[in-house]
């Protein structure tokens, strides 16, 4: 976390919020941005009371679901055509659309607000719904949805880190021999299992020829 406040802090504290809008805001509909990192960022920075952690939400929140929007009306009144003319140099190629559109098509429209969470999906969601011909208020509605969940669930999340840091540091160092020798065991009981499991199993009542096989 210390790491990514010392690369993300200067840029944070020059233009504030509105960098956290304009890299979630371009994120969503295609562009290359640090978008997600940049509301952790934000969300830690939070935590030591250089920005608010409310207005962070708010921003973040509106710059999601405005994004989005933006990849919707591409989407629908571009279609795919122009999305795979124009993709190519924002890295929208046609095999990651490829790969969006037939996660949409699978997991319907809740995959709006799943998205989200997910690389490719976060930045082309809106443009597949577009294009999938999704009714823009349906659309709006889980958009705005998964945008509460996401910003909410990452901002929390690490502004809590972020004031309990000293503490968790603490008692990582205070368990850390514990923690290793956990880690070990399960490393060797997931080879065990996989061992067991790549074994060859005899049906039942199958016995062993004389040469063994």
């Amino acid at each position: 976390m210390e790491h990514l406040l010392r690369a993300l802090e200067p840029y944070l504290h020059r233009y504030g919020y509105f960098a956290v809008f304009a890299a979630i805001f371009l994120e969503d509909f295609g562009v290359p941005m640090p978008g997600e990192t940049l509301l952790i960022a934000g969300a830690l920075l939070a935590s030591r009371g250089s920005f608010d952690i409310y207005f962070l939400v708010i921003t973040a929140v509106c710059a999601a679901t405005l994004g989005d929007n933006v990849g919707y009306a591409i989407g629908r009144f571009g279609g795919r055509r122009l999305v795979l003319r124009y993709g190519r140099y924002v890295f929208v190629t046609p095999a990651r659309l490829a790969r969006a559109e037939r996660f949409f098509q699978t997991q319907g429209a809740l995959v709006v607000i799943a998205a989200r969470f997910f690389e490719i999906l976060r930045q082309l969601n809106g443009i597949v719904a577009g294009i999938s011909g999704m009714r823009w208020w349906r659309f709006l509605v889980y958009n705005a949805t998964g945008a509460v969940l996401w910003v909410g669930f990452w901002s929390i999340l690490f502004f809590q880190l972020g004031r309990q840091g000293e503490r968790v540091g603490l008692l990582f160092r205070r368990y850390e021999p514990f923690a290793a020798v956990l880690i070990l065991l399960v490393i060797i009981c997931a080879l065990g299992v996989r061992l067991f499991l790549r074994r060859p199993h005899r049906k039942p009542g199958e016995t062993k020829s004389v040469d063994g096989r």
